[in-house]
């Protein structure tokens, strides 16, 4: 034991990279060292080792957060039904209940075309914007989108002195239907369409109204508006243009007494001419048929070489849509 002794603790030195005085020595130098070298042999792809852990409720707040956003991105991609009965199913899970508590009673339920069915006008007045609700400004929107020029009739009971109007919509106004084609709505014609002007009688949220319409039918339906008593038919006013042309455009000349004349005065050099003097009927014809021939070439000549060229007006684009909207505005 005391040879062991004297072994171990007999003042041996042993060189020892760990030994306290030498690292205590070695601190700021080596660190720097080693820190530097970390910087070389450290590649530009490789990530910084974290000297610290982070703190447990860092962690909870990320998990939650996580949660969170995967529960908001399934709510989205649900409608609004499965989303409904979702959050019911979460209800009576947490808070206890039953299904049928939230069952309610679908007959007082209304879609938006029961609401316009309900507050819909033919013509809204003064007097109908006073109360206004949801459901009447819903049926007001509706209406300020139609289209009031020309109405789309019904005139299946035309025996029975009934008929039906309404405003054209937007599809019908770009096919032309009402305007360039029949207005009754089981009609396509096109041809010999007239305009009529009708005082239509109807009964509106329990009051009797009149309203002037304008309508474009094909002869057959405008027989079956005409069934019981003779509508007013409307035709087109000349406009102040128009009027302006017919004034300004020349009388029309006289070119028989033009004609005449020349044809006179050709037969009577003729007949002075000793050269002109032919004998056979078959002569006579050819000189007769080549004398009208002549007055006629004649006369047009004279015409075009009288005075200068007419000159041609070229319409203006509103005179252009003036004629193509000529039967909208009677």
């Amino acid at each position: 034991m005391d040879n062991l002794v004297k072994v171990h603790g007999g003042g041996a030195n042993y060189d020892s990279d760990f030994s306290d005085d030498e690292t205590q020595g070695e601190t700021s130098e080596s660190k720097l060292k080693r820190k530097h070298e970390k910087e070389i042999l450290q590649k530009p792809f490789q990530k910084d080792r974290h000297s610290k852990v982070a703190h447990r409720t860092f962690h909870s707040n990320e998990v939650d957060r996580e949660e969170a956003r995967n529960r908001r991105a399934h709510l989205i991609s649900l409608n609004a039904f499965e989303r409904h009965k979702k959050f019911v199913g979460d209800y009576i899970m947490y808070y206890g209940g039953h299904l049928a508590d939230f069952k309610r009673s679908t007959a007082n339920d209304k879609t938006d075309s029961d609401v316009l069915r309900e507050n819909h006008r033919f013509l809204w007045r003064d007097e109908d914007e006073e109360d206004m609700t949801w459901e009447k400004e819903l049926a007001k929107k509706y209406y300020d989108k139609l289209f009031k020029e020309y109405c789309i009739s019904d005139l299946s009971r035309y025996k029975e002195n009934k008929f039906g109007f309404r405003w054209r919509m937007e599809s019908e106004v770009v096919s032309g239907k009402g305007q360039f084609q029949c207005g009754n709505k089981r009609c396509e014609n096109q041809e010999g369409l007239k305009s009529w002007e009708v005082n239509f009688a109807y009964v509106e949220q329990g009051d009797k109204r009149n309203a002037l319409v304008k309508l474009r039918l094909c002869p057959e339906c405008s027989f079956k508006l005409n069934f019981h008593h003779k509508r007013k038919e409307v035709k087109a006013k000349k406009t102040l243009r128009k009027v302006q042309e017919e004034k300004s455009e020349p009388p029309p000349k006289k070119r028989k007494k033009t004609s005449e004349s020349r044809s006179k005065k050709r037969k009577h050099r003729r007949r002075k001419d000793p050269s002109s003097s032919f004998s056979g009927s078959s002569d006579e014809s050819t000189g007769k048929d080549s004398e009208a021939e002549d007055s006629a070439t004649g006369a047009s000549e004279s015409d075009h070489w009288r005075g200068p060229a007419p000159a041609v007006e070229e319409k203006s684009r509103e005179e252009e849509f003036d004629d193509y909207f000529e039967d909208l505005f009677l």
